[in-house]
């Protein structure tokens, strides 16, 4: 049954729920928005929230041990997003997540999402699957970037994510595919006069 507040629905598409459901999910998934800048989520802070992006773009990232930036994710529209390392082994967060396009994201606590998948089987199934999902992507990546040239890594940036280059700056996608931003410039131009 669908309620009139759809965000049920936009989380989990292609699930039905009871009244009753609706209720209890409702109840534990809590909308927030966010502006451009924001951080979300620091390097040391305790991970109490797992978000669902509704809208925006989002990303996380590492800082080493001489400033470096990492960037670890870009979160998009129906996607999921956290320190993840923190927020399954309640440790302190190793991730900065900030907000790179004005954001409308739901959030669930670690202790609400237990409780969901005790009362509601089908939930836990869910997020299980995006967790499989999720875990697939990220092994891929490492394989990625272990074997791959940086032009191969960046053609599957932009499948990946074909629409963020234009929210993105520069270093945010040359962090992620662990070049330098002038690497970066070489490959789109190498890549445009061929």
């Amino acid at each position: 049954m669908r309620s009139d507040n759809t965000k049920i629905y936009d989380i989990f598409k292609n699930l039905s729920f009871s009244e009753e459901q609706i209720k209890i999910i409702e109840s534990v998934f809590f909308k927030v928005t966010y502006k451009k800048g924001d951080i979300i989520l620091k390097a040391n802070d305790k991970v109490d929230y797992q978000y669902y992006i509704l809208e925006g773009c989002l990303r996380s990232y590492h800082i080493d041990n001489i400033g470096k930036e990492h960037t670890i994710q870009f979160g998009i529209k129906d996607w999921w997003i956290s320190d993840y390392t923190a927020f399954f082994s309640a440790s302190k967060a190793i991730m900065t997540i900030e907000v790179i396009q004005d954001a409308i994201l739901y959030r669930i606590s670690r202790r609400d999402k237990e409780r969901l998948y005790k009362k509601i089987p089908a939930v836990e199934t869910f997020f299980r699957i995006k967790l499989e999902r999720a875990f697939s992507s990220f092994q891929k990546r490492i394989l990625s970037n272990l074997s791959q040239t940086a032009t191969e890594r960046y053609l599957n940036f932009i499948t990946t994510y074909p629409h963020i280059e234009k929210l993105v700056k520069n270093y945010h996608i040359a962090s992620y595919l662990g070049i330098t931003t002038e690497s970066l410039s070489r490959i789109r131009k190498e890549l445009i006069q061929h």
